[in-house]
């Protein structure tokens, strides 16, 4: 269950990361609103892959998602764009990925 969730976060951290870079392409670069449309609808099917996620509260997959969406931003900025982080960036996004694992995979007790 936890190889399947992790995949899922980075499934949907690529259409939501992506999708957003898509827009942001099309606006700001010019590239056209076939990039913004291409991008509107990977930001749609961002919403339905982390509806997959196995666990049924919203705000724990979304608030741990949050997470992953930070990490996974700093890679697309490295990848696409040539950012570099430094060490804060790179401390920060360890961080969050244990609060991720705390908030999705901490053992819990049946209710």
């Amino acid at each position: 269950m936890t190889g399947r969730s992790i995949a899922l976060f980075a499934l949907a951290a690529l259409l939501e990361i992506g999708g957003a870079w898509l827009v942001w392409q099309g606006i700001k670069e010019h590239r056209g609103w076939l990039f913004v449309g291409i991008g509107v609808v990977s930001l749609g099917l961002y919403g339905v892959v982390a509806a997959f996620q196995p666990d049924a509260h919203f705000g724990r997959v979304l608030a741990a998602y949050g997470g992953v969406f930070i990490v996974g931003s700093l890679l697309w900025g490295m990848v696409a764009d040539g950012f570099r982080p430094d060490r804060w960036d790179v401390l920060g996004a360890l961080t969050c990925l244990v609060g991720v694992a705390i908030i999705m995979y901490a053992p819990r007790s049946l209710p």
